[in-house]
């Protein structure tokens, strides 16, 4: 693949969640809560919640917190009611947006994500019309600098692992995974060493935009920002070329 590296956006991701921790941590804390209930809690029985384990230990959540959440969540499903919703719609210039959200009230949560739609002068779809436009994959950044193999050596492990692209960037590796193959590569990788600056399974555009208006890429920003605030939203995709 050519290749549309998103390592310098994750780095920029992660010390903004750096800086907001506690929210992450309560959001992290919700889908254990969730995958817990639906799953049960062993992580080796319930692929959910391994990937969500995944996503903690990504945002450094110590394991105590994570071994803590479980328990919790296992002694206490009967009260777990948040649900998953996902939202879609366009930002300035037609910016394809897909919101993912994990609410215990979705008349809240939804008038919070029209608000930052709207004030980002964009506005919500309908359900279908922007998500065709991106694939559904397992994602894995890693850095150049922290990898102790060589490429060709990455590669292969990867691909034995049934990775189904592998790309090399100036300062990073991207793999991608079929979503029910993503967990086996990442476990691989894991047995492997390698540590990873991103392992998730996301909506990964077709196609990027870019936006050259400034107003434009002001009002996105802020919808983006507004989205990132709300304690709601669990995930964010789109298709500007940042």
């Amino acid at each position: 693949m050519s290749g549309h590296s998103k390592f310098a956006n994750i780095k920029h991701k992660k010390e903004k969640n750096d800086a907001a921790k506690g929210k992450i941590f309560t959001i992290i804390g919700r889908e254990i809560a969730v995958a817990v209930k639906e799953g049960g809690p062993d992580p080796s029985n319930n692929f959910k919640l391994a990937q969500v384990i995944t996503k903690a230990k990504a945002n450094n959540m110590p394991n105590d917190t994570i071994d803590r959440g479980i328990k919790k969540a296992a002694g206490d499903v009967g009260n777990v009611n948040y649900k998953y919703v996902t939202y879609e719609g366009y930002g300035p210039s037609g910016i394809a947006i897909i919101v993912d959200a994990l609410t215990d009230n979705q008349n809240r949560t939804a008038a919070n994500i029209r608000n930052a739609f709207t004030k980002g002068q964009g506005n919500i779809g309908t359900p279908g019309c922007v998500s065709f436009m991106f694939d559904k994959k397992g994602q894995i950044i890693i850095d150049k600098e922290e990898c102790p193999m060589e490429s060709d050596d990455l590669m292969m492990t990867a691909l034995d692992a049934g990775a189904e692209d592998f790309a090399e960037e100036d300062d990073s590796y991207e793999i991608l995974t079929d979503p029910d193959g993503f967990e086996a590569v990442r476990k691989a990788l894991e047995d492997a060493g390698i540590e990873m600056v991103s392992a998730e399974v996301t909506m990964i555009p077709q196609n990027y935009v870019a936006l050259t208006d400034e107003t434009a890429v002001k009002n996105l920003q802020k919808t983006l920002d507004l989205l990132d605030e709300d304690d709601d939203v669990q995930a964010v995709y789109h298709n500007w070329d940042e």
